[in-house]
């Protein structure tokens, strides 16, 4: 389905308003009326200075009660008429710039003009995590003579809200952080069958409108099948938008990944921001940004509201991404982990109860701990401490391929093909020296994580971030209680698992690792989609793509 967005906001006060659409006026700068003669001016709002003030009506309708506007760099204090900010008499409403996702003006009956601002502020019950919701303010100007004096004032207000919401880029050093253009057209790439089967419902229901109130324009593209979307961003023209959107679970997003990958021009094309929309069941990557943005734990919609408000507001920064090769000469791009054992049995083992939603995980951790399993094998690392000097691959050994494409060695790359992968050697080899390999070879679970959240209950390593160049290894060695195991997943929800100080668990930041298994046993997963249980290794591809973060 292809369709474009919504208008952008204000529509239904357009419609309440006499003469329909807005006639398109210069965006010239117009001052707000002079405070009236000889009264003081007020004391700056917000900790900054007054940029533009005024008295208006307190809605769209003629008639409306007035009120006094003070806009700084940081929130739109409103006062009832004779009210004055820095006190307490007469304070209606401080509206944060920062919970502000668009601003329109319109013409209105009598000669008038409205400007109107949408936010999303955080509000919640007295228990529980607070949530986003939607707070819409319309001011009526009529303060010039004629409709084209009031409508060059509400524009103005309205072009200055939208320039002071847009979020400040933070100045870190070695950080890439960009704002998504205004106006901004995006592709969603959605699967409706992903989670409990109501991704459209929700995009339909969330997202568009919200998305309209931010000016971003949409062209929807539903997958009907597996790698749909992978071929889709793989040979389609990029140029036409500003930003990819997966409405789905991780497992879309990482066909979008590789697909991009696969692209002659994967270089250009991954500087594409990514934005990800919560629609599938374990939903990681959204809950990881979320945790990363600073909000507090939430799931289902609240989760969606907050990760479309992100992508509203349309900060993005740099992402890590792992390279992957196989025994089997396969090569994949992943974003969010690798795993062997428990964690990957239930993840597919459950897939039968899908139409449960995440709850699918709750019954899958309890059926995979009736039979649990020890898998054996060899894992070996590179910590994250240790000196990076491995030496370059033998160029007479065949190179793994990569979703069917042959890198060329390392130091001769062609362009357009993939990065190498420099820490590694062949998987026919030993391990270079200064890596560590594990005594132990009887294995519960490995897991290389490089987010924050293995879904959205499990905060599985808190200290992760989008690039901090490192893969989160776990593994849990053989001898481990069911009980013990059990309290481990249910402290894992809070981050809180490694206090328990288990013995037979381990937890490794490292560069790069190696995983043999003894025998083809046992589930293997990349981002949640499953792979043959076959030797593996991998490392990680500092800042290789762009991801929409709110922070």
């Amino acid at each position: 389905m292809n369709g474009a967005a919504p208008p952008a906001i204000a529509g239904r006060q357009q419609r309440a308003a006499a003469g329909g659409a807005p006639r398109c006026l210069p965006l010239r700068s117009a001052p707000a009326p002079p405070m009236a003669a000889g009264r003081r001016a007020p004391p700056e709002p917000g900790g900054g200075p007054v940029l533009l003030q005024g008295i208006f009506g307190a809605g769209p309708a003629p008639g409306a009660a007035a009120c006094s506007l003070w806009l700084t760099a940081r929130e739109l204090q409103v006062r009832r008429a004779g009210g004055c900010p820095g006190g307490s008499a007469g304070t209606d409403a401080a509206l944060r710039l920062a919970d502000c996702v668009g601003s329109a003006a319109f013409p209105a009956a009598a000669a008038a003009a409205c400007f109107s601002l949408v936010c999303y502020p955080l509000r919640g019950p007295r228990w529980g995590p607070p949530a986003r919701q939607r707070l819409e303010r319309t001011f009526r100007v009529s303060r010039a003579p004629d409709a084209e004096g009031n409508l060059r004032i509400a524009q103005a207000w309205s072009r200055r809200i939208r320039e002071l919401a847009v979020p400040a880029v933070p100045a870190q050093d070695g950080d890439s952080y960009g704002v998504l253009p205004r106006p901004c057209h995006a592709l969603v790439l959605l699967n409706p069958q992903s989670g409990s089967g109501r991704a459209l419902d929700d995009f339909q229901a969330v997202v568009q409108p919200m998305l309209a109130e931010a000016d971003i324009a949409t062209t929807v593209f539903i997958t009907e099948r597996p790698h749909h979307a992978h071929e889709k961003v793989r040979d389609e023209d990029l140029s036409q938008w500003d930003t990819l959107v997966v409405v789905s679970g991780d497992g879309l997003l990482f066909e979008v990944v590789n697909g991009l990958m696969e692209r002659p021009d994967w270089k250009e094309a991954m500087k594409k921001p990514l934005c990800i929309l919560p629609g599938g069941s374990g939903n990681a990557l959204a809950a990881s940004i979320n945790y990363y943005a600073g909000y507090d734990h939430v799931a289902k919609k609240k989760l969606l509201t907050n990760c479309t408000f992100i992508l509203c507001k349309g900060l993005y920064t740099q992402m890590d991404l792992v390279s992957l090769s196989t025994a089997s000469g396969k090569r994949f791009f992943s974003f969010l982990g690798f795993g062997w054992g428990f964690i990957s049995d239930v993840d597919i083992d459950s897939e039968k109860y899908r139409w449960l939603g995440s709850a699918r995980f709750t019954l899958g951790t309890l059926q995979c701990l009736a039979k649990l399993r020890v898998y054996q094998g060899r894992l070996s690392y590179l910590p994250v401490a240790a000196e990076q000097g491995s030496a370059p691959a033998p160029r007479d050994v065949p190179a793994p391929v990569t979703n069917g494409r042959v890198p060329e060695p390392a130091g001769t790359e062609a362009p357009g093909s993939p990065p190498p992968d420099s820490l590694l050697v062949p998987l026919g080899q030993p391990v270079p020296p200064h890596w560590t390999v594990v005594p132990e070879e009887e294995f519960v679970l490995v897991y290389a994580i490089y987010q924050s959240h293995l879904g959205t209950n499990l905060l599985m390593a808190p200290a992760a971030r989008l690039h901090d160049g490192c893969i989160h290894l776990f593994y849990m060695k053989a001898g481990i209680s069911r009980v013990t195991l059990l309290k481990l997943f249910l402290a894992m929800s809070r981050g809180t698992h490694l206090d328990l100080n288990c013995p037979h668990l381990s937890y490794v930041p490292v560069r790069a690792f190696r995983l043999e298994p003894r025998v083809a046993a046992g589930i293997m997963t990349v981002d949640g989609e499953a792979l043959a249980c076959e030797p593996v290794q991998g490392q990680v591809h500092a800042r290789l793509c762009r991801v929409l973060s709110g922070s």
